[in-house]
């Protein structure tokens, strides 16, 4: 398949007023030549200086054309995996290791005779154990995905999984494939311990940016997609935003000026829509925008799955972005970006013909961000917040921080909680948003609960609210968090799992790293000066995320 046989999504633009400032910053880029600047690397786009992370992390460009030699290697792996008998493949990974693979599950689903992917990035002991009761031994494969290999919930998902298939299969290694880069410490593991394969990725590409990279396309070929396709996909949006298109011409630089330019004008908050088939694609987009914007006290905040958006708000810090495709649901989500544009509302619609698009999105996405990246003035590629929260981390695993986080209530004393609740609620002002951090078992019943509680959140403030499970955040809008504006109210959930889950070849458990890694970015919140409130659900998930959301009623 040719690139000129691909119909590239399509995309209307409704800005209304902040339509000039889009078209200025289009006209200068174009002054600038920043198309061919941005395809041959140049630093200055983002920085007078030549830092690692911009002069090393930009090899993404390039991804559409060169992982063209690896599609039908990818392929014939996929089918060697299938006729294998494997039904279950499980990806170990955080962040831009996983949420590439959880949108092909999710919007794809297995191709005949493929097995289904399911994606591991919660270190709650109750969501390893769920798992694992799921699994049967004798037709699992593990994916092991981590750039830098010492991930700490990467190799702690590892161990636990390579202690079990030793003791319930034979040669454990057949069962284990690495994606990672090369000469990490995952690659010597995965040599040393005879994995069945180890894919090395172009070390040239950063987390974030990897979806088209062995990350993302390993896990396309397990579920039996259509690798050529999805890659001819994001080369006609390559070829499209190209050194040879002005910058009007180009989608990335048209969508990256226009998230830009609000943000700069007070619409910092990126509201994600999609028709039910691409549901999953705001949360890849989420963790793209959020870690690569938030830094420097600038920043754009993704909100994913606000689902109240009355037009007659008055609100003004929302830029609404559509995506859809032919079927379920696109005349509905039509009609409410009707009602948004009529009242005033800057709106977005991309819309495509085939989930295949989604090739083109991601790259389009990507230009996008590093485009948006230069409006800001900020480094897109570094994530320079994201290790105070690890190294917090770390020493409450260790014991050796004396420091402590806000006190924590429990949802049961609803006399606390509803005074406590006041008063953080009553710190907010317009333009804030309300972010909860459930470190907890992500469970259909625990998502339901906190949607709930976050329209009641939405209703009682009129801010932008999100959600985010812990530690899966930490790799996403974390870095937002603590190095954007400081225009957020963190509520952070905690409970107490079931029981202990031991790490084997470690000191620890699960159940210890989840509450390190809460108290952890507790204290990182903290330490920026942020405003938080720790609440302990104490008596069932579910049942206190309820009761948090009837005492904002009250």
């Amino acid at each position: 398949m040719t690139t000129t046989e691909i119909d590239l999504p399509r995309e209307s633009l409704n800005l209304g007023g902040y339509q000039e400032a889009v078209d200025r910053r289009l006209g200068n880029w174009q002054e600038i030549g920043y198309s061919d600047r941005l395809w041959l690397q140049d630093y200055t786009l983002w920085s007078s200086e030549p830092e690692p992370e911009l002069v090393d992390r930009l090899g993404w460009l390039e991804l559409p054309e060169t992982m063209q030699a690896h599609a039908r290697e990818l392929a014939d792996f996929g089918r060697e995996i299938s006729s294998a008998g494997i039904r279950t493949v499980v990806l170990l990974g955080m962040g831009g290791s996983s949420l590439a693979p959880e949108v092909w599950q999710r919007t794809f689903g297995p191709a005949p005779g493929y097995p289904v992917l399911r994606v591991l990035d919660s270190t709650h002991p109750d969501a390893v154990s769920s798992l694992t009761a799921e699994l049967d031994p004798s037709s699992t494969l593990f994916v092991v995905s981590s750039k830098s290999g010492t991930t700490i919930e990467t190799l702690s998902f590892f161990f636990y999984f390579w202690d079990r298939m030793e003791r319930e299969a034979d040669n454990a290694g057949t069962r284990f494939v690495a994606i990672t880069d090369p000469g990490s410490h995952l690659a010597e593991l995965g040599q040393e311990r005879g994995f069945r394969r180890v894919f090395l990725a172009p070390s040239d590409v950063g987390g974030r940016f990897s979806a088209l990279s062995h990350f993302g396309l390993v896990p396309a070929a397990l579920l039996g997609l259509d690798v050529e396709r999805l890659l001819a996909s994001s080369r006609a949006m390559a070829m499209a935003c190209g050194p040879r298109q002005t910058a009007v011409a180009s989608p990335g630089l048209r969508l990256g000026a226009t998230l830009g330019e609000l943000a700069l004008a007070g619409r910092d908050k990126l509201v994600l829509l999609t028709t039910p088939e691409l549901a999953s694609f705001p949360d890849w987009v989420e963790q793209l925008v959020a870690e690569s914007t938030g830094k420097e006290g600038q920043g754009i905040l993704p909100v994913v799955g606000e689902t109240e958006l009355a037009a007659e708000t008055n609100a003004t810090d929302r830029l609404f972005v559509a995506l859809s495709s032919v079927g379920e649901g696109s005349e509905d989500l039509g009609s409410r970006l009707d009602v948004l544009e009529e009242a005033g509302h800057p709106v977005v619609r991309i819309y495509l013909d085939d989930r295949y698009g989604l090739g083109a999105e991601i790259f389009r996405w990507e230009v996008a961000v590093a485009a948006a990246g230069s409006v800001l003035g900020v480094q897109p590629f570094d994530q320079p917040d994201v290790q105070l929260a690890k190294e917090m981390a770390r020493q409450a695993m260790s014991g050796g921080d004396s420091a402590t986080a806000s006190a924590e209530l429990s949802a049961s004393q609803e006399e606390r909680l509803s005074a406590a609740l006041q008063q953080w609620m009553g710190e907010g002002r317009p333009g804030d948003y309300i972010a909860i951090q459930a470190f907890l078992a992500p469970s259909p019943a625990a998502s339901a609960a906190l949607t709930r509680l976050q329209q009641v959140l939405h209703r009682a403030s009129g801010l932008a609210v999100t959600i985010g499970y812990g530690p899966r955040f930490l790799h996403s809008t974390g870095q937002l968090h603590k190095g954007g504006p400081p225009t957020g109210l963190f509520l952070q959930l905690v409970d107490e799992p079931e029981a202990e889950l031991a790490v084997p070849e470690t000191d620890y458990g699960f159940g210890g790293l989840v509450r390190a890694q809460g108290l952890g970015d507790a204290r990182a919140l903290l330490q920026k000066e942020r405003r938080l409130l720790r609440v302990g659900l104490d008596k069932g998930v579910e049942s206190g995320i309820t009761r948090l959301g009837e005492v904002l009623r009250v």
